[in-house]
């Protein structure tokens, strides 16, 4: 059992931080200059930099962002006219062009800008304070714009996102939910190396202490022959008998260490938490193996059958067999990755790679603003043979994440009425 609080953190945490990873894995392979890896949204929490991106910590665990250069206008601009510093390197090449806060680097070369090309050229030119001639420098490719001792790196075309490959643009825009199916496959392979793989045969797991099963004599590795004189196949056979047998005497024929012997269980009665109904048991896991190709095999399968069940929910909600009431919202996923916390590692595991899927899923809808929206935009480039203008996408987009939070109010204000309902 792990505590609800934590669980959350780690689920949401990792599917979070694998999702930002793939984009900002495929935009660094790219050569595109990211700015910012950001775990949260809102205020920062925790930053540092290493490199040219500045990795920070933000205080709502609702999403993240990689920001790279030339998706958002630039924090700093410059202007004709604009007196600025120069700070230069060996090669008289600018390094830093000192925007506000001059007085802090008093060996900068005072200057005013006549024209400049910071994208494609990388040149600036200025008349220097105290002499009318015009120079024009060439600018460092990882220069600084300097702003009260904020720094920003400048990025030239080929170090922007728009700058990039068709290709390019759409790998890293997809390696998002690509690293999250990455991560469910990871995560369902992992409980498989951690807590077995389960048997067929119809041999007992862990015998829980005072159940059912345990105070009849059945112990772990027990191959249970027969139930009530029917032979068993496997454990599932056991499962359903059980099952069926609420608070009736079951006689299991057992074979232990080659001998055969007989037990006379009574299964118990129980709520089951997640659904509120009751289930007849005894007590006792199904026994496991261990095997690494297995394990990996098994975390293949369960990845594709979790994503065709989300994808028939999906289409379940187009058809209109189920409605946007039975979706859930921040709120009730957040309560159920608590309560999966409570029930184990195990279940918590499986439920992280389910949300995993989820996430993946959803992001490739073709809805402005997600990620799937910004592939039909790209689609949309492919088929025109140019880019839609960045002032419209950008519009389209907005609108988008507002449906989005709408949507999601939604959904919340749903959630807490079941709350509210359900006591």
């Amino acid at each position: 059992m792990l505590n609800p609080i934590l669980g959350i953190v780690l689920v949401f945490g990792a599917l979070i931080f694998f999702h930002e990873l793939g984009h900002f894995v495929f935009a660094k392979r790219a050569g595109i200059l990211c700015r910012e890896f950001a775990i949260g949204m809102g205020p920062k929490l925790f930053s540092f930099k290493k490199g040219e991106t500045l990795y920070t910590l933000r205080l709502l665990p609702i999403g993240g962002f990689v920001r790279m250069a030339g998706e958002d206008p630039e924090v700093v601009e410059l202007k004709t006219g604009q007196e600025v510093g120069l700070l230069f390197d060996a090669q008289q090449q600018v390094t830093r062009i000192v925007v506000k806060g001059k007085e802090k680097y008093p060996q900068a070369r005072l200057a005013r800008i006549e024209d400049y090309d910071l994208e494609k050229e990388l040149v600036i030119k200025v008349t220097e304070v105290g002499n009318d001639e015009s120079t024009t420098y060439r600018v460092h490719p990882q220069a600084h714009l300097v702003l009260d001792g904020q720094e920003v790196q400048i990025a030239p075309i080929d170090r922007q996102f728009g700058g990039k490959t068709l290709g390019q643009r759409f790998i890293t825009i997809f390696a998002g939910p690509a690293a999250n199916v990455l991560l469910a496959f990871i995560l369902l392979t992992s409980t498989g190396l951690v807590y077995g793989l389960p048997l067929d045969e119809p041999k007992l797991g862990k015998v829980m202490p005072h159940g059912p099963a345990a105070e009849a004599g059945l112990q772990q590795g027990d191959l249970v022959k027969t139930i009530n004189g029917e032979p068993v196949n496997s454990f599932q056979d056991i499962r359903e008998i059980v099952k069926a047998s609420p608070n009736e005497p079951l006689q299991f024929e057992i074979e232990r260490e080659g001998q055969p012997m007989l037990f006379t269980v009574v299964p118990e009665v129980v709520e089951n938490e997640a659904t509120g109904e009751t289930e007849s048991k005894m007590m006792v896991y199904q026994a496991t193996y261990f095997s690494i190709t297995d394990s990996v095999a098994r975390g293949a399968t369960e990845t594709v059958n979790f994503t065709l069940i989300i994808f028939k929910s999906l289409g379940m909600l187009i058809s209109g067999d189920a409605t946007v009431n039975d979706l859930s919202g921040p709120v009730g996923i957040f309560t159920m990755t608590g309560d999966a916390a409570e029930r184990g590692f195990q279940v918590l595991l499986t439920w992280g790679a389910i949300l995993s899927i989820n996430l993946a899923i959803f992001n490739m809808l073709p809805i402005p603003a997600l990620d799937g929206g910004r592939l039909v935009f790209l689609g949309i480039e492919a088929l025109r043979g140019k880019p839609i203008d960045p002032h419209k996408e950008g519009m389209v987009h907005f609108l988008g994440f507002a449906f989005l939070m709408l949507l999601i109010l939604f959904v919340t204000w749903n959630d807490i009425q079941k709350f509210i309902i359900n006591g």
